[in-house]
């Protein structure tokens, strides 16, 4: 029944992917996606550091219901990041203290909350990666409806069962399962290019010609240096 049902994964980001992806800065793979994919601008780091890594279980809930969270904690395996479409709704939290301790608990890798959490003290002060669009004291209903493992979007990134989820401190990224490898292929270089663009930095040899040929291009009148 859509609105009410549970499923199992068909298929899971290796783990050699996941190490791998998780020592490349979020912003790097995120330019090699054509800047076209985020999780929107509300959803912050909530804990105090250390990066996620690791497949998605995803949860559609409604606003202000955890009910089928506790169940995804049930199913989740150790490495699995619950990534929860909450609607954005801020009314109500969806997890706090007692489910992220259960979380850590299960081997659960972090979460995903495109809604509002509560006890950011402690979650705060923790290195548990919890990713969430706000903060309130209200607590969440627990009736349902909901469903787990299926296609969800979070402000049009959308993420499938076992898509690999990505967090730093600049936010929260989605690497399509299908596209894994020729994405890490790509992040790799975008990343081993910025490192030369540091060293051509801190040696004063920073090519930077390409701004004033691109504002001739444009038709732009410039002032020679």
């Amino acid at each position: 029944m859509i609105g009410l049902q549970i499923l199992q994964r068909t298929q899971c980001i290796a783990a050699s992917h996941i190490k791998a992806f998780s020592e490349i800065p979020v912003a790097n793979i995120s330019d090699c996606m054509t800047r076209m994919s985020a999780g929107g601008p509300r959803l912050r780091p909530m804990h105090q550091s250390g990066r996620l890594a690791g497949p998605a279980l995803t949860v559609k809930t409604r606003p202000g219901d955890n009910l089928m969270i506790h169940k995804a904690l049930d199913m989740a395996q150790p490495g699995d990041v619950i990534v929860v479409d909450g609607g954005g709704d801020l009314t109500n939290a969806l997890i706090g203290e007692l489910m992220t301790t259960f979380a850590i608990s299960r081997g659960v890798a972090g979460f995903v909350i495109h809604g509002a959490i509560r006890d950011i003290d402690v979650i705060g002060s923790s290195d548990f990666p919890v990713y969430a669009a706000g903060i309130t004291h209200r607590g969440p209903y627990k009736d349902g409806p909901g469903e787990i493992n299926v296609p969800i979007a979070i402000d049009g990134m959308v993420i499938h069962p076992g898509d690999l989820m990505l967090g730093d401190a600049d936010g929260v990224l989605c690497v399509p399962l299908a596209e894994a490898d020729a994405l890490l292929a790509a992040a790799r270089q975008k990343a081993e290019a910025e490192k030369k663009t540091l060293v051509d930095i801190a040696a004063g040899q920073l090519d930077t010609s390409w701004v004033d040929a691109t504002l001739q291009r444009l038709g732009c009148p410039t002032t020679p240096r």
